[in-house]
């Protein structure tokens, strides 16, 4: 790659935290950043505007920067997702015209396990039932029977998407003599599959088997929908289905239905499939704990994604080759 030969403008089409600011602030090879100063997705206008003035454009997985909004911006060089996922970019379009894209994989990892882990917790132990029920006033003291859930300890976990994520889910696994079944694309690494003794399995035989399944995906045509009808139908009655990837790798209205009626003990959901809307009757379901899409909402692993989208925009501007790029042949 040849060095820069001019400052560059960056647009942030929302605003990160307060280390990727500085980051930007401070790198000589940027001259103006302009930041969405509202705490709420960019409209497509205001998207159009940014990107109409900017050379590089650091972006949500809220926004969609299809072939129409990059021919917007006639000097636009990068688009750095603040993500891991970037399906909401056209890759294809941005190779075309020669943009690199890039995202930021690796440093959410840890954290998003926890917080899949979170909710295999509160799934199990009905822990949000039972703080809704104690500050209502309710609790008027122990009983045998008030609000029993299921053990984690020795019970079955499937992953399904043995990536980073479902990797270090699985690790968490180890500590509570959980046994592992994984599903994926391909197979892992033997390596892999024997540091958390992990057992590859087909689909069905997974869902059949497994106490929780922790989904862990990448979204594409193949996996939206992974989870319908038909698979949860596979499922235990006392197993609870784990959502921290996409929300349209799950069909919710299917799942609306299968809680509704019994037919899985229950379901923790951090994404949706129409964010930020859920399927009609999924907040009504009680066997169902809800999140805001919050896996990455650490103080320190959002800073940390915040620094690489900046350090990769940096780079580029360099002359040096971004870290995470997701189209790599424009930049050979």
């Amino acid at each position: 790659m040849s060095q820069h030969t001019r400052e560059a403008k960056v647009y942030v089409s929302r605003l990160l935290p307060e280390g990727a600011m500085q980051l930007l602030a401070k790198a000589t090879e940027i001259s103006e950043v302009r930041v969405n100063p509202r705490d709420r997705p960019a409209t497509r206008r205001e998207l159009r505007e940014g990107i109409e003035w900017c050379d590089c454009l650091l972006c949500l997985l809220t926004d969609r920067i299809d072939a129409e909004a990059m021919d917007w911006g006639p000097n636009l060089r990068m688009i750095a997702n603040y993500a891991v996922g970037y399906n909401n970019i056209d890759v294809e379009a941005a190779t075309l015209r020669g943009i690199p894209v890039t995202n930021t994989p690796g440093v959410l990892t840890e954290t998003a396990a926890d917080l899949a882990w979170a909710l295999i917790m509160a799934c199990s132990r009905r822990v949000v039932e039972s703080d809704t029920f104690l500050r209502e006033g309710k609790f008027k003291g122990w009983g045998p029977l008030m609000y029993l859930g299921h053990d984690v300890h020795g019970k079955t976990l499937g992953i399904i998407g043995f990536g980073r994520i479902g990797y270090a889910v699985a690790r968490r696994a180890r500590g509570f003599d959980m046994r592992i079944l994984y599903n994926g694309p391909r197979r892992a690494d033997e390596r892999l599959e024997k540091s958390v003794g992990a057992e590859y399995v087909d689909r069905k035989t997974l869902l059949k088997q497994a106490d929780f399944v922790s989904l862990h995906p990448y979204l594409s045509p193949e996996s939206t929908h992974l989870i319908g009808e038909r698979e949860l139908n596979h499922m235990k009655c006392t197993a609870y289905l784990i959502n921290t990837s996409r929300g349209p790798v799950v069909d919710e209205q299917a799942l609306v239905k299968a809680l509704r009626e019994g037919r899985i003990a229950g379901a923790g959901l951090d994404v949706f499939e129409d964010e930020p809307r859920t399927a009609s009757g999924l907040t009504k379901c009680q066997n169902a704990v809800l999140l805001p899409h919050i896996a990455s909402a650490t103080v320190e692993t959002r800073t940390a994604m915040g620094v690489l989208a900046a350090s990769n925009i940096i780079d580029l501007l360099r002359g040096t080759r971004p870290r995470t790029v997701v189209n790599p042949e424009v930049l050979d």
